[in-house]
């Protein structure tokens, strides 16, 4: 029964249906669904939507679509896996896409995983220009900026988002995070980040590291 319940929420996310995709994931609640397993089945069903995209079988308004369908039924998630932090922060984290990338389904993922996780999420989008990634970091007093990269043409704008910062004076009071397909912890030293995630469970475990929040 919960394998079916999730399977429908999948299915509307990958189908691109947003209201679907909230009434399935309400009803998988209802049911007695593990909340952790239904985003589980919610971050698979977007991979899926990722490969397809790689292998130029769907566009970017499908992924954004789907995107929009995930998100939406994350919110009804959201508080039942909060529960009694529900509206406690934290930290406070920002997140984007570096300039001129396009990629989005991997930062979305980790950005959800980070509000569930209790951080105050900013998502600066997709094709962010790297000196908005440090005005707005200086703006919200950011604890980490987190700059997302999926092509080796354009990793280079993470080494952009950390001058930036440097440029702003806020280098030395938040905590840069970098990811992505070509992205390594080599890479990550060499650029002056302070962390790197492999993956969004990995990105939450030392994000919370970063704050002191584990």
């Amino acid at each position: 029964m919960s394998s079916e319940l999730i399977q429908k929420v999948q299915d509307a996310i990958k189908n691109y249906k947003k209201d679907e995709a909230v009434k399935a994931a309400q009803e998988a609640l209802d049911a007695g669904v593990d909340p952790v397993e239904l985003i589980e089945g919610m971050t698979a069903a977007m991979r899926e939507i990722g490969d397809k995209f790689d292998k130029g079988e769907v566009f970017l308004p499908h992924v954004m679509a789907a995107s929009e369908a995930m998100k939406a039924a994350v919110a009804v998630v959201e508080p039942v896996l909060k529960g009694a932090k529900a509206g406690e922060s934290i930290g406070v984290y920002l997140i984007g896409t570096v300039e001129g990338d396009i990629h989005t389904i991997g930062k979305d993922i980790v950005a959800t995983m980070l509000s569930i996780a209790g951080f105050d999420v900013h998502d600066l989008g997709r094709d962010v220009p790297n000196v908005e990634f440090a005005n707005k970091a200086k703006e919200l007093n950011a604890d980490i900026v987190g700059a997302s990269a999926l092509m080796t043409t354009t990793m280079l704008n993470q080494r952009a988002v950390v001058e930036e910062l440097e440029k702003v004076g806020i280098k030395d009071k938040v905590k840069v995070m970098v990811g992505g397909a070509p992205i390594t912890q080599e890479w990550a030293d060499k650029i002056g980040a302070d962390a790197y995630a492999e993956n969004a469970l990995d990105a939450v475990r030392i994000a919370k590291k970063l704050v002191g929040a584990e």
